[in-house]
């Protein structure tokens, strides 16, 4: 293996686990953050990943940061936008400044990332575009409208980018997890994460390896022929038609 793979927000949660999983399989994995120094720096000395500041809603720090990684790593030929947020409230009561955030971070993102890799994989003739959605972005969530206008725009992104790249070798996927095993899920008083498990046929939350199974193999040669699909891991707590 001597692929190059970046991952945003891959020092933590989700994104940790799939650079772990991506490293232990072979690739050359560059991890984004934000603003994490520490969990960056564990990231580094427990996976062997390298890590990478810089912010991914900025087009101007993607092109930087972009970069930095093919000059150290080599070229892209997997990209997995997984950096997300939240900034919940109902939306009678949403701030601009929090739809304008989410959106931001949560799907601008994968346009200045996806953009800035996409015509090397078009010259290389090779490319794995995985973008990490959410059962909300499927069905919608109250106090979410930013979050889940996000992660449906995802899908559609990941539809258009399966027609234009498919001729070039590029396929454009979607992982949609539920609800996942991770700090920000851990955090939530018991009785709301009690009635969060109960809502799953599984009767459990998915783990973070689970998610990065999935991606691991959309980014394999095995995964050829899948192209503009949407992956749902959530325990059949939403099944999507």
């Amino acid at each position: 293996m001597n692929r190059t793979a970046i991952v945003t927000g891959g020092t933590r949660g989700i994104g940790r686990a799939i650079s772990a999983r991506l490293s232990n399989d072979g690739y050359k994995v560059a991890a984004t953050y934000a603003g994490n120094d520490e969990a960056a720096e564990n990231c580094a000395r427990d996976i062997g990943v390298t890590c990478f500041k810089f912010d991914v809603g900025d087009f101007d720090a993607c092109v930087e940061g972009i970069k930095k990684i093919e000059a150290e790593l080599g070229p892209v030929d997997v990209l997995v936008n997984n950096a997300g947020i939240t900034w919940d409230a109902p939306f009678h009561k949403m701030s601009k400044e929090a739809w304008d955030k989410v959106i931001n971070v949560d799907l601008d993102s994968a346009f200045n990332m996806t953009r800035n890799v996409w015509e090397g994989m078009r010259e290389r003739g090779f490319g794995r575009v995985i973008n990490i959605s959410s059962i909300n972005g499927q069905k919608g969530q109250f106090t979410q409208a930013n979050y889940s206008a996000a992660k449906a725009g995802l899908i559609g992104l990941t539809k258009a980018l399966a027609y234009e790249g498919a001729k070039k070798g590029i396929t454009s996927n979607v992982v949609a997890p539920g609800y996942i095993d991770t700090e920000m899920l851990q955090a939530m008083k018991p009785e709301v994460l009690d009635g969060i498990i109960a809502g799953i046929p599984a009767g459990r939350l998915g783990k973070a390896e689970e998610i990065a199974s999935m991606v691991a193999y959309l980014a394999s040669d095995e995964a050829a022929f899948i192209n503009g699909a949407t992956m749902t891991v959530n325990g059949a707590q939403y099944i999507a038609g």
